[in-house]
This record gives C-alpha cells, structure tokens and sequence, in this order.
C-alpha cells in the first residue's frame, strides 16, 4: 500500500533545506521504492524568480531537474521492504547523469508541480529513473536520470 508524508519526514530523509529543498509533499510512495509522487507548489516568493525574470517570473529547468532528481531520492530512500533497500536512510542519492530532458511548458508562480517518478533499473549503489512533471495536467517536463547511492557523512 503506498504511503504519503509531509516535510518532516522529508527532511529526514534529503540533506536540502530551503532555499534548494523543491519537494514540498510525498502524496504517494511505493513501499519498495519503485515509484513516487510528489508535488512542488510554486509562489512568487522563491529566490529565483527576483532574477528569472523580473517582470516575467518563470522557474528555471535547472531546478525542474533538481525537483525530479530529488524526488527520485526520495522514492529511493523512502523504501521500506526488501532486502536491497535496507538501511538506504543512511545513504544520499547523488545525480550521475541526465538523459532526453524536455521541457514542454514553463513554470510559473501559482502552479503545483506534480512530480511523478519511477525506477527503471537498481543495483546495491547505481539507479535509473523516470521523472515527469505535470502542472494541470499538462506535461511540463520529463527526463531520465541516473543517481548513485553513497553513505551520508
């Protein structure tokens, strides 16, 4: 049965803190990790928009990345059954590589990013995953990215 959480439970689980942490919920996770949805909701008030772009605030595709890339994280480290996710809560996830990112539709303040992610491939310590943003409905961005799982300091 999938589980949901808030941010306390996902400050425990990513290092990010505010201004970079772009997860605001967990509404649905696979308790084996394989696949996540999260959501972003996007004010007027984020750092970034006082310089992208004054008068036309739109979130830049960098940080749509980051917002799947830390959504992965979590669908990785919010594992909670098999063996081959044992103690990943001591572990961070950290990108290796991103593959066929598109952005489809811009981002901008008032829109709620829903951040939908699924496993394609896993060993001890090496990942790949999907990640598609929709705002609306409407995809705003995918990719496929790799990320690799290394022990928290």
């Amino acid at each position: 049965m999938p589980v949901s959480y808030g941010i306390d439970r996902i400050q425990q689980l990513l290092p990010h803190r505010f201004p970079f942490l772009l997860v605001d919920r967990v509404l649905e996770a696979a308790e084996d990790g394989t696949h996540l949805v999260a959501i972003k909701n996007v004010t007027f008030n984020e750092p970034f928009f006082q310089g992208h772009f004054p008068g036309n605030p739109i979130m830049p595709g960098v940080l749509h990345i980051e917002a799947i890339a830390q959504a992965c994280g979590l669908m990785c480290l919010s594992a909670t059954t098999t063996d081959a996710t044992a103690g990943v809560k001591s572990y961070d996830t950290i990108l290796a590589s991103v593959e066929g990112a598109k952005f489809r539709r811009k981002i901008v303040p008032g829109d709620q990013m829903r951040i939908e992610t699924t496993l394609l491939q896993r060993s001890r310590n090496m990942g790949k995953a999907r990640g598609v943003v929709t705002v609306d409905g409407q995809v705003a961005t995918e990719a496929t990215m790799s990320f690799l799982l290394v022990p928290r300091k």
